[in-house]
């Protein structure tokens, strides 16, 4: 969470940490859910049946292939999604608690796959049924989405599809298809096909003599666009922008990839300008206060150095510490 809060303060300067809790626990505005690459997001609660729609079939067939190596069939993965749902009729409850509540009723297959592999509530988030709840304590809650979010309106896969290609290339654009599938973690045929049916809807761009794409309708704005005052931003660990292509020579040089991108996945906070990272960061909490630590690839001016730490300043006002 403390990387989300981030990545939406470095967008939205006059975002608190409040009113982000706000939004997912009061309001209910935003929601915490697994969606693209089988990872953890924060989108908006509107938006919930376009992510899950547009994901689903990849994902559970990915899943499905998983829990078939256990002999697990589809009819008893909707038993298992019955029972989470049977359970979270009450409360949240965290995944231990869950997990306990629906292992006896499970079939020893199920129970085998459970020990040994995944959480038992993969494919209920997978189908939509259930998403984050407040957290206890250190642990995650889940809560029944009917529920939490009653009265959502449903989208079909098709159209759900073809808006977030539309929302994924107005962030992340120019792009290719490949990118998207990258992103999104939607198979390469899968995606093709949505990348053909919005074929009339995109422009062909070269940057670096590659072929890329744009949304047509985002071309004019660009075109007219002033790209001449200087952008610093703290990006946290894992944010969004750093995993938008496949491909990060646009992002940093070759020599710098493992101090971002490093091993089992990990992210390393950057610092982004101008589009480009030109070193990492860390902060350590202690009691009301943080201290910040930069590592710069390269030697810089003072000007710049001043930018960051008057960036730095701002991020300690956001996490409400000197």
């Amino acid at each position: 969470m403390p990387a989300a809060e981030i990545a939406l303060w470095a967008r939205t300067r006059d975002v608190s940490r409040t009113a982000i809790s706000s939004a997912l626990w009061q309001e209910r505005t935003l929601v915490r859910t697994s969606c693209m690459r089988q990872t953890l997001h924060l989108i908006p609660a509107a938006d919930f049946s376009l992510f899950i729609r547009a994901l689903e079939r990849s994902r559970f067939a990915a899943l499905m292939r998983i829990m078939g190596k256990f002999g697990i069939t589809e009819a008893e993965v909707v038993g298992l999604n019955e029972s989470i749902l049977d359970a979270l009729k009450a409360e949240p409850l965290t995944q231990r608690e869950l997990a306990e509540r629906i292992r006896s009723g499970a079939g020893k297959n199920v129970r085998a796959w459970m020990a040994r592999v995944w959480s038992p509530l993969r494919p209920a988030i997978v189908r939509g049924l259930i998403c984050y709840g407040p957290d206890r304590g250190r642990e995650s809650t889940f809560v029944r989405l009917d529920r939490w979010l009653p009265n959502l309106p449903d989208t079909s896969e098709a159209e759900a599809k073809q808006m977030l290609l539309r929302r994924y290339l107005g962030a992340y654009g120019p792009a290719t298809r490949q990118d998207f599938s990258r992103w999104s973690g939607i198979p390469a045929a899968e995606a093709a096909t949505v990348w053909e049916s919005l074929t009339g809807e995109l422009v062909e761009v070269k940057l670096d003599d590659e072929k890329r794409f744009l949304l047509r309708e985002d071309c004019a704005e660009l075109a007219d666009a002033d790209f001449e005052k200087p952008v610093l931003r703290l990006l946290p660990a894992f944010d969004p922008y750093l995993l938008g292509h496949a491909a990060k020579s646009h992002l940093l040089d070759d020599r710098y990839y493992k101090r971002v991108y490093r091993s089992q996945w990990w992210i390393s906070p950057a610092i982004l300008l101008d589009g480009r990272i030109i070193g990492t960061w860390s902060h350590t909490r202690k009691s009301k206060r943080s201290q910040l630590e930069v590592r710069l690839f390269e030697k810089t001016s003072k000007s710049l150095g001043a930018r960051i730490e008057t960036e730095a300043a701002a991020l300690s006002s956001f996490l409400e510490r000197r």
